[in-house]
C-alpha cells in the first residue's frame, strides 16, 4: 500500500526513494534515479567471495541470494555470487568512493546544464564578434555587394535598396553597413568581451566554483532589463524562452545555492552537500533485514530485503 513518509519517520522505517508515490501535488524529482538510468548503478562487493556482517550497509544475503545496494540511488539489486571472485571480502569504507547524491548531485547536473548554455553563448558570440571585425575590415566592398543584391531582389525599384524593409534581417544589415569602421570595431570588442565573460562562466560553473555562481548571477541579472526591453519592443518565442530561462537561473542561484548569505549562505550549502554524500546519509535509509519468520506468518513488510 502506498503511503507518505514524513521527515519525522524513523530512519529504519524509511523505504528507498522511488518506491513510494508522493502525496503532495509537486512530486520530488530523484536525480539519483535519472543518473543511474543513464550511467548504471554503483554497486560494491559484487566480486567478493563472502560478505561480512559489517557489509550489511552495502550488501547482504537473504534466502541464499545476494542483494547489493546502489550507493547512488539506494536501489537493492539481487545478483548471484561471483563464479570467480577476485577478493575475499568487499572493500572497507575508506576504500570506497561514494558517488554524488542528493543536493550534491542536483547541483552538479544543474550547474553543468547552465555551463553548457553559457558555452553555446560563448561560441555564438565569438563567431558574431569575428564576423563584425570582418565586416569592419572589408566594409566598403561588402556594403556595395549587399546593396546590389537587395536592389536586384527588389527588381531595381527606385528610392533606395531597403525602402520596403523597416524591420528584419535586411534592415539590421543596412544599419550595420551604415556604421563607420571605427564604430564597428568598438561593437566587435564589446561582443568579444561578452563572449569571454560567457566562456569564463561556463568553465567556472562546469567545475562548480563558487565565484562562478556569483559571476553568473550578477551578469544574468544585469542583462534582464535589456531582455525585457527587447521583448516589449518585439516579442518572439525565442525571446520569451530566453527570458524565462535566465529568470530560472537567477532564482536557482539565489535560492538553491544560497548566494549573498541567503538561507545560511555558502557554509550551509557546503554542509548539506557533504552530508548527502556521506556514510551517515546511507545509514539513515538502510532497511531492516526481512525476517523469514515474519514472512512465514503472513505478515507484510514494505522494506527491501
Amino acid at each position: 500500500m502506498e503511503r507518505d513518509v514524513s521527515p519525522s519517520t524513523p530512519a529504519s522505517h524509511r523505504p528507498p526513494p522511488g518506491v513510494v508515490k508522493p502525496a503532495r501535488f509537486r512530486p520530488k524529482f530523484h536525480w539519483e534515479l535519472l543518473v543511474c538510468g543513464v550511467r548504471g548503478h554503483e554497486l560494491v562487493g559484487t566480486d567478493a567471495a563472502e560478505l561480512r556482517p559489517e557489509d550489511a550497509l552495502i550488501a547482504r544475503v537473504s534466502d541464499g541470494l545476494r542483494w547489493y545496494r546502489c550507493l547512488r540511488c539506494d536501489s537493492w539489486l539481487p545478483l548471484p555470487p561471483p563464479a570467480r571472485p577476485s577478493r575475499d571480502y568487499p572493500p572497507d569504507r575508506d576504500e570506497i568512493y561514494l558517488p554524488r547524491r542528493g543536493k550534491a548531485l542536483r547541483d552538479r547536473i544543474v550547474l553543468r546544464l547552465i555551463a553548457i548554455d553559457r558555452a553555446l553563448h560563448f561560441v555564438l558570440l565569438g563567431a558574431l564578434s569575428a564576423a563584425i571585425f570582418l565586416v569592419a575590415s572589408h566594409r566598403q566592398a561588402l556594403r556595395e555587394k549587399f546593396y546590389r543584391i537587395v536592389t536586384d531582389l527588389q527588381g531595381g525599384v527606385g528610392g533606395g535598396p531597403v525602402q520596403n524593409h523597416r524591420t528584419g534581417l535586411v534592415h539590421d544589415l543596412d544599419r550595420l553597413f551604415s556604421l563607420s569602421g571605427g564604430t564597428l570595431r568598438v561593437v566587435g570588442v564589446v561582443v568579444a568581451a561578452y563572449a569571454l565573460l560567457e566562456g569564463i562562466e561556463a568553465v567556472g560553473l562546469w567545475y562548480q566554483q563558487r565565484w562562478a555562481e556569483y559571476l553568473t548571477f550578477i551578469a544574468t541579472t544585469l542583462f534582464l532589463p535589456l531582455e525585457v526591453y527587447e521583448l516589449v519592443h518585439g516579442a518572439s518565442p525565442f525571446k520569451v524562452i530566453a527570458l524565462l530561462a535566465n529568470l530560472a537561473i537567477v532564482i536557482y542561484l539565489l535560492y538553491a545555492k544560497r548566494l549573498f548569505g541567503l538561507r545560511g549562505g555558502g557554509a550551509v550549502d557546503e554542509a548539506e552537500r557533504r552530508r548527502d554524500t556521506s556514510w551517515e546519509s546511507l545509514a539513515e535509509t538502510i532497511p531492516e533485514p526481512v525476517r523469514p519468520s515474519t514472512l512465514a506468518a503472513g505478515g507484510s513488510d514494505e522494506r527491501t530485503a
